[in-house]
């Protein structure tokens, strides 16, 4: 009989175990009760969008890309380094081959990105 044991809070790692009434992560040493993960910001039912340097994202941010992008039917792409305002994460259910940001860039129009090719900032 197998459970499934959320991911760590602090590192998300998937390699939790049990130990008495704590769950412990043997990656980064960090303990915590399931009881309190289940109320975390972050915890169960809540997806958490981590830019490429391990920030947490959230509506309305600025970020930036880090690496130049390929765009069908442009001939230049999006070079790195362009700023994007005012983010919008995108639900679980809506993302498509991980790209889970939409957002509106100036000279490109809305689009959506994968949130490991930008920085928060």
């Amino acid at each position: 009989m197998t459970e499934i044991l959320p991911p760590c809070p602090t590192c998300s790692s998937a390699y939790t175990y049990e130990m008495g009434a704590l769950l412990v992560c043997p990656e980064c040493g960090h303990e915590w009760s399931p009881a309190t993960a289940a109320q975390a910001p972050g915890g169960p039912g809540e997806r958490v969008v981590k830019d490429s340097v391990g920030n947490v994202l959230a509506d309305g941010d600025t970020v930036t890309v880090v690496k130049t992008l390929k765009v069908k039917g442009s001939p230049s792409g999006i070079k790195a380094g362009t700023k994007v305002r005012n983010i919008r994460l995108v639900d679980g259910a809506d993302v498509v081959d991980g790209h889970d940001i939409d957002c509106k860039i100036d000279g490109f129009g809305a689009m959506r990105l994968k949130s490991g090719v930008v920085k928060k900032g």
